[in-house]
């Protein structure tokens, strides 16, 4: 079966993007493989699941509704906390006109962002009075 291995975003500036996104999944960043491997793969600490996530230079712009983007868990922290924390390292929320007016059954709330790039992603989690 297989299983995802690594994610790669278009970006117009990989090292600001890897930066970012760096910073915000507390990822490091992968040696290089090569003499002029210039590559921005960033990995999860040694220990820690998840998917390698990479940054391609692309001319291609970001779309207002991509058909693929990534949903961020707040963890531990209130959702409102780690939104703030992750514009403060450079995301941007975004205008989404699809939030539910009323959330389904079971499900968390969230909040759309961008990232340095304008590649959108989710994050949710809970917020304050949520049981």
């Amino acid at each position: 079966m297989a299983t995802i291995r690594q994610i790669s975003l278009g970006v117009s500036d990989d090292r600001r993007a890897g930066e970012f996104w760096r910073r915000a999944l507390g990822y490091v960043r992968r040696p290089p493989r090569y003499a002029g491997d210039d590559w921005i793969v960033l990995e999860p600490p040694p220990g820690v699941p998840g998917a390698a996530l990479a940054m391609d230079v692309s001319e291609s712009p970001a779309r207002e509704f991509p058909r693929v983007h990534l949903d961020l868990d707040a963890g531990d922290r209130e959702l409102d906390e780690e939104v703030g924390r992750l514009v403060a390292l450079g995301a941007r929320r975004v205008d989404w006109r699809h939030y539910p007016e009323e959330p389904e059954p079971g499900t968390r709330p969230y909040v759309v962002l961008e990232d340095t790039e304008g590649n959108r992603f989710c994050v949710e989690g809970r917020r304050a009075g949520d049981g």
